[in-house]
């Protein structure tokens, strides 16, 4: 397996001084930036578009990894991946073609990764598993940070880690929802190699980054 990416989310950054949050984060030593995109329609709460993430890509070089929360989909998917996606997730859940969502993120050029909601079995990803480059479990109902992490969830991690591992593919196993030191340290030994977390990260301010993302890993 290999070490646990931390994927700090910019949801719970400063929007005062996003571009500056970005640096510090990447300075402070995330792997991927997670951008946590909302419609108000698919989940409750509404977050930013594309021209906001394209106005920090230049920030950093690190991958941004982008959680699409919205529905329907499909017609959004140009423009994340021309604002500077580098991965682009989509919900099973939140139309009825995903087979036609994940082939159109693939011909952008883009790594194409599935999302889980709570209540959704690891059973769906059965037809999915031969075309996807991430799957993200997601361990609280998507909508709104700072939530109790789902402890159900570690069963389905560990569920889809024996599915990636029997595919003979390279893909990450990602959990967002709830992550802290104690709960990182419980998903990684389910089987997860990336964890998104955004108060963990962000909730001491810039000089505390480095000393989370740390404490995310268990060091």
């Amino acid at each position: 397996m290999n070490p646990v990416r931390i994927a700090p989310s910019i949801l719970s950054a400063d929007f005062a001084r996003l571009g500056d949050e970005v640096r510090a984060i990447d300075a402070a030593g995330a792997d991927w930036i997670h951008v946590d995109v909302m419609d108000g329609h698919f989940v409750p709460n509404i977050s930013f578009g594309p021209a906001v993430m394209k106005s920090v890509r230049g920030m950093t070089t690190k991958p941004f990894d982008v959680h699409l929360m919205i529905s329907p989909v499909d017609a959004y998917l140009d423009a994340f991946a021309e604002a500077g996606a580098d991965t682009i997730t989509v919900h099973v859940e939140a139309g009825p073609h995903i087979h036609r969502s994940l082939q159109h993120i693939k011909v952008l050029g883009k790594r194409a990764g599935v999302v889980l909601c709570p209540g959704t079995p690891a059973k769906m990803l059965d037809y999915l598993i031969d075309m996807v480059d991430l799957v993200l479990v997601m361990s609280v109902n998507p909508g709104f940070g700072g939530q109790q992490f789902i402890p159900s969830q570690l069963k389905k991690i560990a569920a889809i880690r024996k599915m990636i591992d029997a595919s003979g593919r390279a893909i990450d196993l990602e959990v967002d929802g709830g992550i802290d030191p104690d709960t990182a340290a419980r998903c990684i030994d389910a089987g997860a190699d990336a964890l998104v977390a955004g108060t963990a990260v962000f909730k001491d301010g810039p000089h505390g980054y480095a000393a989370n993302i740390a404490a995310l890993r268990g060091q």
